[in-house]
């Protein structure tokens, strides 16, 4: 399935197999715990990362990857090209990492507790400049059948644009009427009062 947003052109495609092959990854994850959470599900199921460097797509994938999973369900946010009839050249994302990459971890650990076959899950956003095309945030979710890992999912986007303090900034290639080649945009989800404003802060780009 594709989807497309203000923010971003995204890709949510699902898997569903009977393999008996995985791979583990060594990547690092987030070791923060948390009190609350189920036992069944340990820091160790997460692969959470907020940086410049992301992991890829099917590193992601490979992660969540495990035998007594026979469904992974995966949400790709991409840069696309155009805003509003303007040329969009990159979007650069803002945020601070440790409170960015804790309430990733929150939220994970409330997915899992809401759909508990879930058995891993990888949630990355970039920071810093993230060109057209180019995957600014990856989530992954496996779980035995399909319908906890894509739930799981579609809960993990839609939670970390309300709630992850990541901001973003959409540069654009030519000038608004006000002399603008940029803007920093807030999602829709911030606005508890459901205004249509997507506008944060506008300025010009330094010199």
């Amino acid at each position: 399935m594709t989807t497309s947003n203000n923010d971003t052109k995204t890709n949510n495609t699902n898997t569903d197999s009977n393999s008996n092959s995985s791979t583990d990854s060594n990547m690092n994850t987030n070791n923060n715990t948390d009190s609350k959470m189920d036992d069944t599900h340990s820091s160790t199921n997460y692969l959470i990362r907020v940086s410049e460097t992301l992991p890829s797509l099917e590193e992601c994938h490979s992660f969540c990857n495990i035998p007594s999973c026979g469904a992974i369900s995966t949400f790709s946010g991409i840069t696309r090209d155009n805003f509003d009839s303007k040329t969009v050249t990159h979007l650069s994302y803002e945020g601070y990492i440790p409170m960015a990459e804790k309430e990733l971890q929150k939220l994970c650990n409330e997915a899992t507790n809401q759909y508990p076959s879930v058995k891993r899950i990888a949630a990355v956003h970039i920071l810093g400049d993230c060109p057209v095309g180019a995957s600014s945030v990856i989530l992954c979710a496996s779980s035995p059948h399909r319908r906890d890992a894509m739930h799981c999912v579609e809960f993990l986007i839609d939670g970390l644009k309300e709630r992850v303090p990541i901001w973003k900034k959409e540069v654009y290639q030519d000038p608004d009427n006000y002399g603008h080649t940029s803007v920093w945009k807030e999602n829709i989800e911030w606005n508890h009062q459901g205004k249509a404003t997507r506008v944060m802060v506008k300025q010009t780009d330094e010199s």
